[in-house]
């Protein structure tokens, strides 16, 4: 409350207005004492910590591509090569460690009797990893 001021003849009645003046001074005795307290919040605590080791990444594998055209015409990384070497070169990675990932790429028009050969090759040399790639339909 304000006790007067200028004009008092106008207005009779006790002022209105807020006195921000103690909230000032106590916001400033509050700054003074976080300014003194905050070195005192800033020591470190000695911690042991224990430590770790862990095993090197393990290796990715490489991957190893397989396309069939639409006559059937084999594909080793882009290379041709025909059923005889294909197998020899299943059975070469297939003793690879770690067993690489065998891709099989075929044509829309190859004939499923070939992609079912290639499959069945692939087991029987031990690989264990197939997946199949595919284009995704355009809009």
């Amino acid at each position: 409350m304000s006790f007067g001021g200028f004009n008092d003849n106008q207005n009779p009645g006790p002022m209105a207005d807020i006195n921000v003046t103690p909230m000032v001074d106590v916001m400033l005795v509050l700054l003074v004492i976080f300014i003194i307290s905050a070195p005192l919040f800033t020591h470190a605590v000695k911690l042991d910590l224990p430590t770790a080791s862990s095993a090197p990444a393990p290796e990715k594998p490489e991957t190893v591509t397989v396309a069939i055209d639409a006559a059937g015409k084999l594909y080793w990384n882009d290379q041709a090569v025909d059923s005889a070497a294909l197998e020899a070169r299943l059975a070469t990675a297939a003793t690879q460690q770690p067993q690489p990932e065998l891709q099989l790429r075929a044509d829309k028009s190859t004939r499923y009797e070939i992609i079912a050969e290639v499959m069945s090759a692939a087991q029987s040399a031990g690989l264990s990893k197939l997946g199949f790639v595919t284009e995704p339909k355009k809009k």
